[in-house]
């Protein structure tokens, strides 16, 4: 599931990691109040998650989503992010923290990684 605000980068990011055979986009949504609602109909493996969204920012959508559905495993995929923001972040219960400028490889490796971890250890 992809949780991103900026419409053509969330359609982008859609239509390339469709195109990879072993991931499956069941859905988006573009700001952090829904994606809750959305994993607990839903339950996916994997989220992928902006940090600075409308509504709820990445750490308070993560923790609402964790808190509903724990074992959801959340990856952040953000533009810029501080020190202290990877902190909470990870602290909230994300499993990685990638930027949106690395490659699209990094991405879908860091996606698999969290959806194979059975323990919710960070990723890398």
């Amino acid at each position: 599931m992809l949780v991103e605000d900026n419409r053509v980068f969330r359609e982008a990011l859609q239509l390339l990691l469709g195109l990879q055979p072993e991931l499956e986009v069941v859905a988006t949504v573009d700001n952090g109040t829904s994606a809750a609602a959305v994993v607990r109909e839903i339950v996916p493996d994997v989220v992928v998650m902006d940090y600075r969204l409308p509504g709820l920012n990445g750490v308070e959508a993560t923790r609402e989503i964790l808190a509903g559905a724990p074992g959801v495993r959340v990856v952040c995929l953000t533009a810029s992010v501080s020190r202290r923001e990877v902190e909470e972040l990870y602290a909230a219960g994300a499993v990685a923290c990638l930027t949106k400028d690395g490659a699209l490889e990094e991405i879908v490796d860091a996606i698999l990684h969290a959806g194979a971890s059975e323990d919710g250890a960070p990723c890398g």
